[in-house]
């Protein structure tokens, strides 16, 4: 039955999830922490973890979530092979609208790409992929990723402004920054 679950949510992430990965967090949010599967916590671990990996944040989060839902609502299916199918299906299920759609009417936008309609389209899709974007931003910033007594939100503020400004205005790679303030973290927490 969880893998029913699984696979209409993520084919609802994928139908819906306009814009990238960043867009998608509300809605993999609702979809994933809502009925249990996993908790806020582990959602906000997932995004971190899925920046630092190669590959879209929505396949990565699938291909995670995928493993660890069966386990974490049905005792019996805590095998390492349940997880893989998990992972197998999300991920799967994730891309397969937006495979559907570009090749069925990536064809049908690119011969009529001057037509007055797909502009208007893409003209009206701008503004809510922003909106979702921005939403992503406030989703994020929540207690699980910034503490909730004043230290810690203080704390949390300072290294992610301290990372912002090293990401703009040194030469540094983005990497050893997301390693230093992944130690810094460790050794503050």
């Amino acid at each position: 039955m969880i893998y029913l679950k699984l696979i209409w949510s993520y084919l609802k992430i994928g139908l819906f999830g306009f814009g990238g990965g960043y867009a998608m967090l509300a809605l993999i949010e609702n979809e994933v922490v809502n009925p249990g599967w996993i908790t806020e916590k582990m959602f906000v671990d997932i995004v971190a973890i899925s920046q630092m990996t190669p590959g879209p944040i929505g396949i990565n989060s699938a291909t995670y979530i995928g493993y660890v839902a069966p386990a974490h609502t049905t005792a019996t299916l805590s095998s390492p092979i349940w997880g893989i199918l998990g992972s197998i299906l999300c991920t799967l299920i994730v891309v397969l609208p937006s495979f559907l759609l570009v090749r069925y009417a990536g064809h049908y936008i690119a011969r009529h790409r001057d037509s007055e309609v797909i502009k208007g389209v893409f003209s009206g899709l701008r503004p809510v992929v922003i909106g979702l974007i921005a939403s992503a931003a406030l989703l994020l910033m929540n207690k699980a990723n910034f503490g909730t007594d004043a230290a810690e939100i203080a704390i949390s503020i300072g290294l992610a402004l301290a990372a912002l400004a090293l990401n703009l205005f040194t030469r540094i790679h983005p990497i050893l920054i997301i390693i230093a303030a992944g130690l810094a973290g460790f050794l503050i927490y």
